[in-house]
C-alpha cells in the first residue's frame, strides 16, 4: 500500500483540484462520476482526473488513503472534500463555490449560479 499511497498522494498534490472517478472527463463510467465530471465541467474548473478502472492498485488505494468507501473523490489543494452526494449538496448550497474562491480555483460563477437556478 505504501507505494500506491506516494503515487496517490503524488497525484493530489501536483494539482489544485483533482478528480479520482470511473473513466475520464469526457467519457465517465458510471453515473456518479458523470454528475461530478459535469458539474466541474459545466462550471469550467481546471482539474486532473484518473481514471481509477484503469490501475485496480489506485481504484482500492484510494478508498484507504481517504478512509472513504465510494468513487468518485474530489480533492482541492491536496484536501478531500467528497463523493457524488456532497459534491451535489456543495454545488446548490455554494458552498462549493466558496471553496474555490477561498483557494483560488478559477470556476465560471455564472455557470454555477445557472445550475443553481435550474435546481431550485
Amino acid at each position: 500500500m505504501t507505494d500506491v499511497k506516494t503515487r496517490i498522494d503524488e497525484t493530489v498534490k501536483a494539482s489544485d483540484v483533482v478528480l479520482f472517478m470511473k473513466g475520464t472527463k469526457e467519457m465517465p463510467q458510471c453515473g456518479f462520476s458523470s454528475r461530478v465530471a459535469a458539474v466541474l465541467n459545466y462550471i469550467a474548473v481546471d482539474y486532473t482526473d484518473v481514471n481509477v478502472l484503469a490501475d485496480e492498485e489506485i481504484r482500492q488505494g484510494i478508498k484507504e488513503y481517504s478512509d472513504w468507501p465510494t468513487i468518485p473523490q474530489l480533492y482541492v489543494k491536496g484536501e478531500f472534500v467528497g463523493g457524488c452526494d456532497i459534491i451535489t449538496e456543495m454545488t446548490l448550497s455554494g458552498e462549493l463555490d466558496g471553496m474555490f474562491d477561498e483557494n483560488g480555483i478559477a470556476f465560471n460563477k455564472d455557470a454555477a449560479d445557472k445550475i443553481r437556478e435550474a435546481n431550485g
